[in-house]
């Protein structure tokens, strides 16, 4: 055991931990939500650390030898060896000081260790006046969020670029796959199934030009404004040096935000990013209950889809399967809604010089981050990429669908197209059967007007084709 102080006591410390008092005492107050911190926010701090360190050795202030371990002890940490000693709490007070703070007592310990010296040997390194060194809480825990959240980004987008691929793919498989559109959960007009999937495959781009947008503003961090914004035991030189070491140590172009007090305030635009995931999710929701309603039966419902069969779907009837992956990423979808309502309600609880409710921010923000990522890959390797189309059932449903009427309006007017449609709910009777037997079109004409490049492109289907054969006729 080894004894550490603070201003408000001694604590023994098991010597074989790297963290210390502070975050001891953090433990002890904060046993919340159970959880680790996330991986890629300790890896973070490792990295913001190692940067601040880095800057403060190009400026002359850190000494050399002291500032090398530390770096290379803070770059361990960025790589993930030293997780199990991150043992603070999720959801704490203190705007994520036991956060900075356990970063702090590990990286010092394990610069000791590397030193040659004892852990708890904090007058040769200190997890104040050295790994802290013109820094705050107040600009690392932001600048650690930002960082981690551009990094799980970067997955979600790759997650989505992939699923979007898949859903263009299948879109030009089923190109000339006719079946019934529906508007209301009732019969429209004919549309190809691959007009479906690359509709599905447009919006998931769009989703993800929303955030990439929102994303370029959490390149701007305020890693030097220290406590308030105002810069106080931070060198001018040292918050121009910082921003060039995370952008090395990143690989993104992160630069200081133009007003620092502004940026320690205020947390909105982790607001607006939480709520590109949210429209985001609620995109992919939107395609997840398509594909459900589509695979619905097998015998019982549109059956228009064959989604791969993942698992047993009933522990009382045998030979049912669900659709299990739509359905998770719908469940998916729910959580991100009900995590950007959290971040709402914090972004808004900031008060003058700080937003004290960043751990709950942070902790909202990764969950979604990675549960969307994670379901984004599932709803694209389990599903979408085996995806067969069920094309007999597809075709039945367009010649016992009275929608395709629609395309004769233009060659026998409404009121006739009227007829034939009440005739062919009432009698059950194809529209196309009841068109010939009247003697209104000829089937030459019919298979023209009917057809998929016909009934699914914009113009009059079949116009120049009619228009020929009625002036031979």
């Amino acid at each position: 055991m080894r004894i550490e102080k603070d201003f408000l006591g001694e604590i023994q410390i098991p010597n074989r931990l790297y963290y210390g008092i502070q975050t001891t005492r953090a433990m002890h107050n904060f046993n919340i939500t159970g959880y680790e911190l996330d991986r890629d926010f300790v890896a973070a701090l490792g990295i913001v650390k190692a940067a601040a360190v880095r800057a403060n050795l190009r400026t002359g202030r850190m000494p050399a030898q002291i500032g090398d371990a530390i770096v290379k002890a803070a770059e361990e940490v960025a790589d993930g060896q030293w997780q199990d000693q991150f043992v603070v709490d999720c959801i704490q007070g203190g705007a994520g000081t036991s956060m900075n703070m356990n970063a702090n007592e590990v990286i010092a310990n394990r610069a000791l260790e590397i030193l040659g010296s004892k852990k708890g040997n904090y007058e040769l390194v200190s997890p104040n006046n050295h790994v802290d060194m013109a820094q705050s809480a107040n600009d690392v825990i932001p600048t650690a969020i930002r960082i981690c959240t551009i990094r799980k980004t970067r997955k979600l987008l790759q997650a989505m670029q992939e699923l979007a691929d898949a859903f263009t793919r299948k879109g030009e498989e089923f190109s000339q796959i006719l079946k019934m559109g529906r508007t209301h959960l009732q019969d429209a007009v004919p549309i190809t199934l691959g007009q479906e999937f690359q509709a599905y495959a447009e919006a998931i781009r769009r989703s993800m030009r929303r955030v990439e947008f929102a994303m370029e503003s959490l390149h701007a961090v305020n890693m030097g404004a220290t406590a308030v914004g105002t810069g106080l035991n931070a060198e001018p030189e040292y918050i121009d040096l910082v921003t060039e070491e995370l952008s090395r140590l990143t690989g993104e172009s992160i630069y200081s935000a133009k007003n620092m007090v502004d940026a320690t305030q205020n947390t909105d635009e982790l607001a607006e990013f939480s709520g590109t995931l949210k429209v985001c999710a609620l995109a992919l929701s939107k395609i997840a209950n398509d594909l459900r309603l589509m695979a619905s039966g097998p015998k019982c419902g549109l059956n228009e889809l064959l989604l791969p069969a993942m698992q047993p779907g009933s522990s009382i009837m045998p030979g049912k399967v669900n659709p299990v992956i739509p359905e998770t990423m719908n469940q998916v979808a729910f959580q991100i809604c009900g995590n950007d309502l959290v971040i709402s309600l914090a972004v808004e609880a900031g008060q003058f010089e700080l937003n004290v409710m960043e751990p709950v921010i942070a902790y909202n923000l990764f969950h979604s981050l990675t549960v969307l990522t994670n379901a984004v890959n599932t709803l694209n390797h389990k599903c979408v990429q085996d995806i067969r189309a069920n094309v007999a059932q597809c075709s039945s449903m367009i010649d016992a669908s009275v929608g395709v009427v629609t395309a004769l309006l233009p060659h026998i007017g409404y009121e006739q197209a009227s007829l034939i449609a009440k005739e062919a709910l009432a009698t059950g009777r194809p529209v196309k059967e009841i068109v010939l037997t009247k003697g209104l079109l000829t089937a030459e004409q019919l298979d023209v007007i009917l057809s998929p490049s016909e009934m699914t492109q914009p113009g009059i289907a079949g116009k120049q084709f009619l228009d020929t054969t009625c002036a031979d006729q």
